[in-house]
C-alpha cells in the first residue's frame, strides 16, 4: 500500500485478459452497503470469467455530483453538512474497512480496481482524497494512487495527492496503470505510466461526454495500450432521500446525473465494447495483450519514438508527508 508495487512474482502474464467494466451505481454515502455491492458485483463478474474487474470513480461511497450544483458562498453550510456525510462513509486504509474486497479478489483470483473516497488515516485524519486502489489476485493492495489535482469544484472536497502511486503494477493479467477522470488529460502523468510499460490503462471517471470517448481512443493510440473508461450510470433516484438539501439539488427524480458510457478501446484502434448509455450494467471485453506489442512497432512513446537527448523527464515518487517526527 502507499505506492509500493507488489509484482506478484515475475510470472509471464496470460496473453488474453477478460475485463469487466462495472457501470452500476454505488449505494451513495453508505460504505458498508457499497462494499457489499462491490463484493456482489465482483462475484458476478468472476462468474462470467472476468480476471480484471474495474469500478467507477469514487465508487466507495459515491462521486460527489452535488458539488456541481452547490453555490459558492451561499451554500457553505449545506456543503459542510454533505461533506460530513462523505467523511463518515469514506475509507481509511489504515483500518480493515476494505477487507471484504481484498478477500473476494483472492477468493476469485481476480484483480480489482476499486476507486474510493479515501480518508487520510495517519496525518490530520480528516482530509479526503480521490483514490484508486488496485487489489491483486492474492488479496493484497498493489497500489494506492491519489488524484494529483482535483477538477473544478472537486478542490473543495478532495485534497491533492502525491506521485507515490503514479506507477504501473505487474499482475498475471497484464501491466496495469490508472488515472482518475481528468487526470488522464495530463500528458506528463500519462507519460509516467507509458514509461513503465503499461499494457492496460484504466480511468474511472464521471465524464460521459463524447469528448471523453475521444480521450480514451487517443490514449489507446498514444500509449499503444488497452484503454478503459469506466463511469457509473447514476440516476437521481440513486441519491439518498435524506441527503441534506436534496430537494434543492436534485428536484427531478427522472434525471440521469451520469449516463455512464463506459468503453474499452483497443491499442491503436477503436472501441471493441461500449459505450453504453443510461444502463446500469457490466461490460465485458476480451483483451489480447499481444496487440500491445504490435501497436508499439510503429509508435512507442517511451521507446523508439522518444528523444531522451532532447527531453529530460523526471517523476518525484517520494511520499509527501506534512511532518516528520524524530523521537
Amino acid at each position: 500500500m502507499g505506492g509500493e508495487t507488489n509484482r506478484q512474482g515475475d510470472a509471464k502474464p496470460t496473453m488474453q485478459t477478460r475485463i469487466a467494466v462495472i457501470q452500476h451505481p454505488p449505494v451513495y454515502l453508505d460504505r458498508s452497503a457499497t462494499i457489499d455491492r462491490v463484493v456482489m458485483l465482483a462475484n458476478e463478474a468472476a462468474d462470467n470469467g472476468a480476471q480484471v474487474i474495474v469500478f467507477p470513480e469514487a465508487f466507495v461511497s459515491g462521486y460527489p455530483t452535488w458539488g456541481w450544483r452547490l453555490r459558492p458562498g451561499n451554500d457553505m453550510s449545506l456543503a459542510g453538512e454533505i461533506h460530513q456525510r462523505m467523511v463518515e462513509s469514506s475509507v481509511d486504509l489504515e483500518t480493515d474497512q476494505l477487507q471484504p474486497v481484498l478477500d473476494v479478489a483472492k477468493r476469485r483470483n481476480a484483480v480489482i480496481v476499486c476507486p474510493i473516497n479515501e480518508r487520510e488515516g495517519r496525518f490530520g485524519r480528516n482530509t479526503l482524497y480521490n483514490a484508486i486502489v488496485t487489489i491483486g489476485n492474492d488479496g493484497t493492495i498493489l497500489n494506492r494512487h491519489r488524484k494529483l489535482i482535483a477538477t473544478n469544484h472537486e478542490r473543495t472536497i478532495w485534497g491533492g495527492g502525491d506521485a507515490s502511486g503514479l506507477r504501473v503494477v505487474q499482475t498475471p493479467y497484464g501491466r496495469i496503470g490508472s488515472l482518475p477522470c481528468w487526470e488522464a488529460l495530463m500528458p506528463l502523468a500519462r507519460m509516467a505510466l507509458y514509461a513503465e510499460g503499461m499494457e492496460i490503462f484504466i480511468s474511472p471517471t464521471w465524464d460521459a461526454s463524447d469528448g471523453w470517448q475521444a480521450t480514451m481512443q487517443h490514449i489507446a493510440r498514444e500509449g499503444g495500450c488497452w484503454s478503459i473508461g469506466c463511469a457509473a450510470a447514476v440516476h437521481a433516484s440513486d441519491i439518498p432521500k435524506d441527503l441534506p438539501g436534496r430537494a434543492q439539488l436534485f428536484p427531478d427524480d427522472d434525471e440521469w446525473l451520469c449516463a455512464g458510457k463506459s468503453v474499452v478501446m483497443a491499442p491503436f484502434g477503436g472501441a471493441i465494447c461500449g459505450p453504453v448509455a443510461k444502463e446500469k450494467t457490466t461490460l465485458y471485453a476480451d483483451c489480447d495483450l499481444e496487440q500491445v506489442n504490435r501497436a508499439h512497432r510503429s509508435f512507442d512513446v517511451a521507446g523508439h519514438y522518444n528523444r531522451t537527448d532532447v527531453f529530460d523527464f523526471r517523476v518525484n515518487r517520494q511520499r509527501s508527508e506534512p511532518a516528520k517526527f524524530l523521537d
